[in-house]
């Protein structure tokens, strides 16, 4: 059989010309890039057969982004740019309507709204400007920061003109609607500082701040985050287990006051490595509904609800944020319990030495749900031992 010399994109875009909808096709194929450049030369030539459509293949792609992975969306979104400036350079007719209706769909994925937002604002500059304040709740954390940042700048120039009051009520609305912690800061700065507020962010956004914790267990080689310890199989708070190199270990009462709820292991055991520890509270819920907890910790760890593991992350030292993990839950009527596993590893840098998490209790929009029997936010933390430099 004789072989085809049609060049590989060629073939493909022939291919790809042959499907109902001219975008299917290279979608699919820019869906399958894989890291360190696996699938990189077919993607390109599906790159390229989008970019060689008109503008009807735009909200297609932005639909497409839904599931597919960070690389795939790279690709999705510099075609669309590519296609919408290019269109728009030469004022061709845009679907800006459409554009519109997928921005307000909160449905979709929310990178390719905020992308599509992007496309809206230079269409239609005005109405772009005027869907802001309704993004105050939207799933998508960028359009939501856009509200917030305007809510900010509103509430900043009502207080500049004197307008104590409005400003209060728009720097609130603000922090309702934050989720990134450089504008709660920023707001909460305000309202402390110009306006003389007592913010209670813990319970404003319902971080657990009341723990019991137990440890340090070893972790020697990262074994420890399989290794089921007895916290795992059995909540005793006036228990005492083997710990690490056997010395034993109890439960001891932990409070924080930490504006981000953030519980630091290495206030009551020292900056240790290689080890781990078991924080353990109890949530006492109004009424059975659907919640979420949200989680940051950029240690190994797990976490259990109600006695089920519900996840975790044998990775360590990536970071940490504000709702950095979200597990859904579903609260029981009175008491619910909550027990987190955070792994400490070996390495010895001092961006290494955080051994802690935070996690609060909410609802789909990031709204705090608050214990029944919640207790106030503790005023003072113990200060943190940290790791002495290596001259000490």
């Amino acid at each position: 059989m004789k072989r085809s010399l049609l060049p590989f994109s060629l073939s493909l875009l022939l291919t790809f010309a042959v499907q109902a909808e001219p975008w299917t096709a290279p979608i699919e194929q820019i869906r399958k890039v894989g890291p360190e450049g696996a699938g990189n030369t077919e993607a390109a030539a599906a790159w390229n057969a989008l970019t060689s459509l008109g503008p009807e293949m735009l909200v297609p792609v932005l639909t497409a982004m839904e599931g597919a992975s960070p690389l795939a969306r790279n690709w999705m979104r510099t075609a669309v740019e590519t296609v919408f400036d290019r269109e728009l350079t030469a004022k061709a007719a845009l679907p800006g309507e459409a554009i519109k209706s997928f921005v307000l769909d909160r449905r979709h994925e929310p990178n390719a709204r905020r992308l599509a937002f992007e496309l809206y604002a230079k269409l239609a500059p005005d109405d772009s400007a005027a869907l802001i304040p309704g993004f105050a709740d939207d799933p998508s954390p960028a359009l939501r920061r856009e509200a917030v940042a305007k809510l900010l700048a509103e509430g900043k120039a009502r207080l500049e003109a004197g307008e104590q009051e409005k400003s209060l009520a728009t720097l609130n609305a603000a922090l309702d609607a934050a989720r990134e912690v450089d504008q709660i800061d920023a707001i909460t700065k305000l309202l402390r500082e110009k306006l003389t507020q007592k913010v209670d962010l813990p319970k404003h956004f319902g971080f657990l701040s009341h723990w019991h914790l137990i440890g340090p267990f070893d972790n020697t080689g990262r074994e420890g985050f399989a290794r089921v310890y007895p916290p795992e199989d059995k909540i005793e708070l006036d228990a005492e287990y083997p710990g690490k190199e056997d010395k034993p270990v109890k439960w001891q009462a932990y409070a924080t006051p930490d504006d981000y709820g953030k519980v630091d292991f290495n206030q009551p055991y020292g900056p240790l490595k290689q080890v781990v520890g078991y924080a353990y509270t109890e949530f006492h819920a109004a009424e059975a509904r659907d919640a979420q907890i949200r989680l940051g910790c950029k240690n190994a760890w797990k976490v259990w609800f109600n006695g089920e593991l519900l996840f975790g992350r044998d990775e360590y030292h990536r970071g940490q944020r504000i709702d950095q993990y979200t597990l859904p839950v579903k609260l029981q009527p009175g008491k619910n319990t909550i027990l987190v596993k955070a792994c400490q590893n070996e390495q010895e840098q001092d961006w290494t030495a955080q051994w802690e998490f935070q996690l609060r209790v909410c609802d789909a929009t990031g709204t705090a749900i608050l214990s029944t029997d919640r207790q106030p936010t503790p005023e003072k933390a113990a200060p943190a031992r940290r790791r002495p430099a290596k001259s000490e």
